[in-house]
């Protein structure tokens, strides 16, 4: 108990310290600010002696006296008036005293009046304090009268004017604004009527005069007044423009015009607006009508299978190329891009060539050129860039071209290394969508690159396609199955096709398709666009002279078609028509088979004129338009009638019962062959057939709406080369 209250006691203690401080601490404060006002004060007091010495100074600079030397004056200037005041006072005395006795003896008006006059006079004046002061000045203009006065502009209205008045012929509400009318009432003023103020037919009379600047409408004249000009800048400007139209450019200025880009940009745009008016021909004699029409003209063109509507061909740059790839444009459908080998006659153009050409235009000429060093093997469209062009070289390399860029060369290139391809890329696509896509080449190693558009320097991945005996698959044919971009299918020098696929567990070769006999040319998958999925299916051309229909579900061929007398080249489904193809051989023969219509015979067949070679064949994206490109350098253009081109809504339907006639013909074949190798007895045949159509589904073969021709097919066993 008592240590706390020594501590409470301590705690205290330390308290009133701290408030001794505290107070000792204000109080210091507070005489050390009376200190500083104090002396403040004194330097505010010796500053204005200081301000003021300096003010004299300036004065006295300036030949003015200052205010101390005026103070100084005042008292001895007062010395000197009182001193002349007493010398006229006492002279007035002396004069006042001889002249008038009775004035000078009174004395009452003079004694009090000195000492009043001594007294205002003598007295010292006070000092006065001077100082600067603001002076502000106002000026107030005068007043401005203003006047006024109203008068009435009207015209006299003929025969409504008003009663005269007092007995004159004037209207009284036609003011004139002269004082004497007939001054300006003559006879060659403006025709407004034909009288005058005096003429006494108020009637006839109206105002032809009017003030200077108002119509008879009442409205004033406005006019542009051309800024003054001195003769000085007229002749100026004449000796300008004579300069200006006198001018020549030198042989170097024209060189550097020809040679900048602005005039090879404006210069390659103007010629090829003008060049497709020039080739545009059009009837302007057309009659709807049909009068003095042949009846030819008016013909359903409907039912008109395959006509020729033209061809693509340059004297300098596609003769004797034979073409190698076809493509159309995604984005601007009337755009075709042609590949072309080189040219064995003409050693110093470039070897590979690669044109764009306009299918809307009639012009002769392609819209664009380009060419490398290397034989052009393939091109393409970039799908989601349609200013890229893409090829593949013999060389290996993938070339891209802009259209945009004013050169002919490529602007991006790949490298010659084992990185990426070092033999000929016969094919090539790109896949994907708009964000993510891919450039996909293969070449005859056996090598597949994927290839990002914004860099060709390397490619993205890359993967070998090899058979089971680790042999590298020589691939001349590329396509994708639709909505793919995972796995393909490709054809082979060896007459086999592959299956592959680019990512997974079994990224490769996945299986094999075995039936032709000679090297795979074309390759096409189903666009399967309709209400049936033949997504499945694929069509291969070969060198076999054979066009061979697959699917996907079975490794052997579907259905042959051998009635082609060459080498087929190359096959395309219509991008329509769910049974259409087309396929082109080496005697210039362009067919188109319906297979809902019949699968022995062409449905259409064209002869090229002068037979040349047909290398490559391609659809239109409308499917209305087929074009062939041959060995020569030229590009068949054909119009595919819209009875064939276009398919009606059970076309898809009638392709499935196609399809079922075509397995169950190939049952039956399959049974027959059967047969003939076991060479057993009738009723061992007899339960074989019956096992085989059990198999068959029920109604397919009964009564469908295919054809009817496939009871017998060719067999696949003797070589069909001859």
């Amino acid at each position: 108990m008592a240590d706390r209250k020594a501590e409470l006691e301590r705690k205290k203690e330390k308290l009133r310290q701290i408030r001794l401080e505290k107070e000792r601490k204000k109080r210091e404060r507070e005489e050390a600010d009376q200190r500083g006002a104090a002396r403040a004060a004194a330097t505010g007091e010796a500053g204005s002696a200081r301000a003021h010495q300096e003010i004299n100074q300036q004065l006295r600079d300036l030949g003015i006296n200052s205010a101390d030397d005026v103070l100084k004056q005042i008292p001895r200037e007062a010395e000197r008036l009182a001193a002349e005041e007493r010398a006229s006072r006492a002279g007035s005395a002396e004069g006042g005293a001889a002249a008038s006795g009775d004035e000078g003896a009174s004395g009452g008006g003079g004694g009090p009046l000195t000492p009043r006059i001594v007294r205002r006079r003598g007295a010292a004046p006070a000092a006065a304090n001077l100082g600067i002061v603001t002076v502000h000045q106002t000026s107030i203009p005068p007043r401005q009268n203003e006047t006024y006065s109203k008068q009435t502009q009207t015209f006299e209205s003929g025969n409504d004017s008003m009663p005269s008045r007092r007995g004159t012929g004037k209207d009284f509400y036609t003011t004139t604004f002269f004082d004497d009318p007939e001054e300006f009432y003559e006879e060659d003023s403006l025709g407004l009527g034909s009288g005058s103020p005096s003429s006494g037919s108020p009637s006839n009379f109206q105002l032809t005069r009017l003030p200077p600047g108002v119509f008879s409408s009442g409205m004033p004249e406005v006019s542009d007044v051309k800024p003054a000009v001195t003769k000085e800048d007229e002749e100026k400007k004449k000796a300008e423009e004579e300069k200006r139209r006198k001018k020549e450019l030198s042989d170097e200025e024209k060189q550097k015009i020809v040679m900048s880009d602005d005039f090879q940009k404006f210069f390659d745009r103007s010629a090829r607006l003008v060049e497709r008016a020039l080739y545009e021909d059009i009837n302007v004699f057309v009659d709807y009508t049909g009068v003095g029409e042949d009846a030819e003209g008016f013909e359903d063109k409907a039912g008109v299978n395959v006509t020729f509507n033209r061809f693509f061909y340059d004297e300098r740059w596609t003769k004797n190329r034979v073409i190698t790839s076809m493509d159309w444009s995604s984005v601007f459908p009337e755009l075709l891009v042609a590949s072309y080998d080189k040219n064995p006659d003409s050693a110093a153009d470039p070897d590979g060539i690669c044109l764009v050409w306009n299918t809307r235009f009639k012009k002769n000429t392609p819209e664009n050129v380009f060419h490398c060093q290397s034989q052009v093997m393939s091109a393409t469209f970039a799908r989601f860039h349609p200013n890229f062009i893409l090829g593949g070289t013999y060389s290996g390399q993938i070339v891209l071209w802009d259209n945009r860029v004013p050169k002919r060369t490529p602007v991006q290139r790949s490298p010659l290394s084992a990185a990426a391809h070092t033999h000929p890329v016969y094919c090539m696509r790109v896949v994907g969508t708009q964000n993510a896509h891919n450039l996909i080449s293969i070449s005859t190693d056996g090598k597949m690159c994927s290839w990002s558009l914004d860099m060709l320097s390397q490619p993205q991945e890359t993967l070998e396609l090899q058979q089971k005996q680790s042999k590298a698959v020589a691939v001349t044919s590329l396509s994708f199955p639709a909505g793919d971009v995972n796995n393909f299918i490709v054809g082979s020098e060896e007459g086999a096709v592959y299956t592959a696929c680019r990512h997974g567990s079994r990224a490769g070769v996945l299986d094999v398709f075995e039936g032709h006999q000679g090297p795979v040319t074309g390759l096409d998958t189903h666009p399967a666009a309709g209400t049936i999925d033949f997504g499945h299916l694929f069509l291969t051309s070969s060198m076999d002279w054979t066009v061979k229909l697959w699917s996907l579900k079975e490794n052997r061929p579907l259905y042959s078609f051998e009635d082609n007398g060459d080498y087929v080249y190359d096959v395309a489904w219509s991008p329509q028509h769910p049974a259409l193809f087309a396929a082109v051989d080496g005697t210039g023969s362009l067919d188109l088979w319906n297979l809902n219509s019949d699968t022995e015979v062409a449905t259409a067949s064209v002869q090229v004129e002068g037979t040349p070679a047909l290398n490559r064949v391609s659809w239109t994206q409308s499917g209305l338009h087929v074009t062939a490109g041959d060995d020569q350098g030229k590009i068949w253009v054909y119009d595919v009638g819209e009875q064939l081109a276009l398919p009606q809504p059970d076309e898809w339907s009638k392709f499935a019962y196609t399809l079922h006639d075509i397995k169950n013909n190939q049952t039956e074949e399959d049974f027959d062959t059967k047969m003939t190798s076991m060479g057993s007895s009738s009723g061992a045949g007899s339960m074989i057939h019956s096992s085989l159509m059990s198999s068959i589904p029920p109604g397919v073969g009964s009564g469908g709406s295919g054809p009817g021709s496939l009871s017998s097919l060719p067999s696949m066993g003797g070589s069909p080369l001859r």
